[in-house]
């Protein structure tokens, strides 16, 4: 098998449950060819036990790709790691930063920050069943783990079995009364914490997560980490990453417009359309194309009403596409 090229994580976009699905990064491949995407998290229970093709199939265009796995046993891990690298995905990420109960009773997510003796377990047993990167994404921190020290022994343990890229959520994570929404907005963003990381451990790869809503904000948290990872931004104001490879890249290439984006996403639903998909699957990923211009509150109100309705199509978006053109100015403005 030939090596696999190395990431440039320079841009990711994070694993978001219930938003980063294929279609969703179909959308944001016509706006960033660069980035590095994320999957939804898949547990190694429904890969192992559960319809494979649902959980993994993809479209050849949303490369560079990762699979972000749930779970905490290493042999189970080992062999969805397997799986993924035989899909043809590039990378293989362990979550340990989801704070919800419904994986903490699972051994997944947040809680296994408080046992990196069998994280580093499931990442030598990953490592040693394929030749893609295996990464890690987790917090700063959970509970009253004491906060520096703790995750230098988190992510010394897990580094000394070679793996190289850690992706860190620059939050703690309250693991008892806050909940998941909770947790990625009340505890303090702390990149102090991150940057420091990267000092003690120059030779390892760290992208930084958590707030980050501007490219100018990316490239300042560029100087102190390898890379960023951009979350709900990414989802509310898609139009953010159309110049994600000309400014994070230096790429020269065409910085691509709204309609031009639209244009090819209708291509795309069009396809999908003709195969039984539901229209309202795949619009709900665009509403915030056009956030913050005039006509965006028309193009997301004819889009919400009317694409659940039976036999909707690609008049829906046609029809979304004319009113925000059309709407006089004056009433545009008003609640975008």
């Amino acid at each position: 098998m030939t090596l696999p090229q190395a990431l440039d994580r320079r841009f990711t976009i994070a694993p978001m449950m219930e938003w980063s699905t294929s279609d969703c990064r179909t959308f944001w491949r016509l706006l960033t060819k660069k980035a590095v995407l994320y999957t939804e998290m898949v547990t190694t229970g429904a890969l192992l036990h559960g319809d494979r093709a649902r959980f993994l199939d993809y479209n050849a265009c949303e490369h560079p790709l990762a699979l972000q796995l749930g779970g905490s046993d290493p042999t189970a891990l080992a062999e969805c790691a397997r799986i993924a690298e035989d899909w043809g995905y590039d990378e293989v990420n362990l979550n340990c930063g989801c704070p919800s109960d419904r994986v903490q009773n699972g051994m997944i997510g947040a809680c296994l920050m408080a046992e990196p003796e069998l994280v580093a377990d499931c990442i030598a047993n990953m490592q040693q069943s394929v030749k893609i990167p295996v990464t890690v994404k987790h917090r700063i921190g959970i509970d009253d783990m004491e906060d520096y020290a703790g995750l230098v022994k988190f992510v010394g343990t897990i580094a000394a079995t070679g793996c190289t890229t850690f992706i860190v959520h620059a939050r703690k994570a309250w693991l008892k009364g806050l909940s998941p929404k909770e947790n990625r907005e009340i505890p303090p963003l702390q990149y102090d914490k991150v940057y420091q990381l990267k000092q003690d451990f120059p030779h390892l790869e760290i992208i930084i997560n958590g707030g980050i809503t501007t490219l100018e904000q990316s490239q300042s948290l560029l100087k102190h980490v390898d890379g960023v990872m951009v979350g709900r931004e990414a989802y509310s104001n898609p139009y953010l990453l159309a110049k994600v490879d000309q400014t994070i890249y230096g790429d020269d290439c065409h910085i691509v417009s709204r309609d031009e984006v639209m244009q090819g996403f209708m291509d795309y639903c069009a396809t999908q359309l003709a195969k039984g998909a539901r229209l309202n699957h795949l619009t709900r990923h665009i509403l915030g194309l056009y956030q913050g211009l005039p006509g965006a509150r028309q193009f997301r109100r004819i889009i919400s009403e009317q694409a659940h309705k039976p036999g909707a199509g690609i008049e829906v978006l046609e029809r979304a596409l004319k009113a925000l053109n059309e709407l006089p100015l004056a009433e545009d403005y008003q609640g975008v």
